[in-house]
C-alpha cells in the first residue's frame, strides 16, 4: 500500500471513532429528556382526562377551570415551554446527527449505521466505454 493510503485508512478509522463518541456521548442525556418527556406528556394527559371529565368545566370560566386543576396546568405549560425551548431535538439528537452524516457522507459513497459506525459502499463504476469510430 501507498503511504497516502494508509494515512486515507487512518483518518477514516479516526472519523469514524469521533463519530461513535459523538453519537455515544448524547446517549445519557438523550435518554433523561426522553423520560423527563415522557413524565410530562402522562402527567398531561392524566390532568387532561380530570379536567375534561369535571363538570365544573363547562361552567367555570377558562381561568377558574384551569386553576381548580393545578396538575393538568403546571404540566401544560411545561410542555409547552419544553417545546419551544427544543426537547424534541435533544430527544432526537444521535438521529438528527446521523441522518446528517448519511447526507455528507453519500457523496463519499459512504454510510453510517445509528451508533455512527462507517459503511463503506461499492464502488460506481463511472467509466464509459466509447466505441472505436
Amino acid at each position: 500500500m501507498e503511504p497516502s493510503a494508509c494515512e486515507g485508512i487512518y483518518d477514516l478509522k479516526a472519523f469514524e471513532r469521533r463519530l461513535t463518541e459523538v453519537v455515544a456521548s448524547y446517549g445519557p442525556s438523550t435518554m433523561r429528556w426522553r423520560f423527563v418527556l415522557a413524565t410530562i406528556s402522562i402527567c398531561t394527559a392524566i390532568g387532561a382526562f380530570y379536567w375534561l371529565r369535571d363538570p365544573r368545566t363547562s361552567v367555570v370560566p377558562l381561568v377558574e377551570s384551569l386553576l381548580l386543576h393545578p396538575i393538568f396546568t403546571f404540566a401544560t405549560m411545561t410542555l409547552i415551554i419544553l417545546f419551544i425551548m427544543g426537547i424534541h431535538k435533544l430527544v432526537f439528537a444521535p438521529k438528527i446527527i446521523t441522518t446528517r452524516m448519511r447526507t455528507v457522507l453519500k457523496d463519499f459513497n459512504m454510510s453510517c449505521d445509528d451508533t455512527g459506525k462507517l459503511i463503506l459502499k461499492p464502488r460506481r463504476n463511472n467509466n464509459l466505454e466509447f466505441s472505436g469510430h
